[in-house]
C-alpha cells in the first residue's frame, strides 16, 4: 500500500497550490479520501474529505470556501486545490484512505502517505 502525495513547496499568502495523491496497493475507488495537516507541536488536523465516489466532500471551518477536495478513480488520484492561501495553511499535509468512509478523525484512517510540505509566507 502507498500513498504518495505531492505538490508542496513556498508560496505567498493568496496563491494557489494543488496538491495530488497517487494511491496504489489497495481497492482506491473503495475508500473515503481525506487531506490532514500538522504543524509542529500541533496534533494532525482534519483539512478535507471526498466520499469514494466523489459525490460528498466535508470541508473544516478554516478551509471551507478556499478549499476543494476532488478524486479520480480511473488514476487513483486525489487532489486538494488551495486557494487564497494564508500563513495559517502552513504544515505538512497528508493523504489518507478510509476503508468505513470519509472521517474527519484521523485514528479511523486505514493508510496514510508520508505528507508533502506547504509553507505560505505573509
Amino acid at each position: 500500500v502507498q500513498l504518495q502525495a505531492f505538490g508542496g513547496g513556498l508560496v505567498q499568502a493568496g496563491d494557489s497550490l494543488r496538491l495530488s495523491c497517487v494511491a496504489s496497493g489497495f481497492a482506491f475507488s473503495d475508500y473515503g479520501m481525506g487531506w490532514f495537516r500538522q504543524t509542529n507541536g500541533k496534533e494532525r488536523e482534519f483539512v478535507a474529505a471526498v466520499t469514494w465516489s466523489g459525490g460528498s466532500t466535508y470541508y473544516s471551518d478554516s478551509v471551507k470556501g478556499r478549499f476543494t477536495i476532488s478524486r479520480d478513480n480511473a488514476r487513483k488520484t486525489v487532489y486538494l486545490q488551495m486557494n487564497s492561501l494564508e500563513p495559517e495553511d502552513t504544515g505538512v499535509y497528508y493523504c489518507a484512505a478510509d476503508r468505513r468512509g470519509s472521517s474527519c478523525h484521523p485514528h479511523e484512517y486505514d493508510y496514510w502517505g508520508q505528507g508533502t510540505l506547504v509553507t505560505v509566507s505573509s
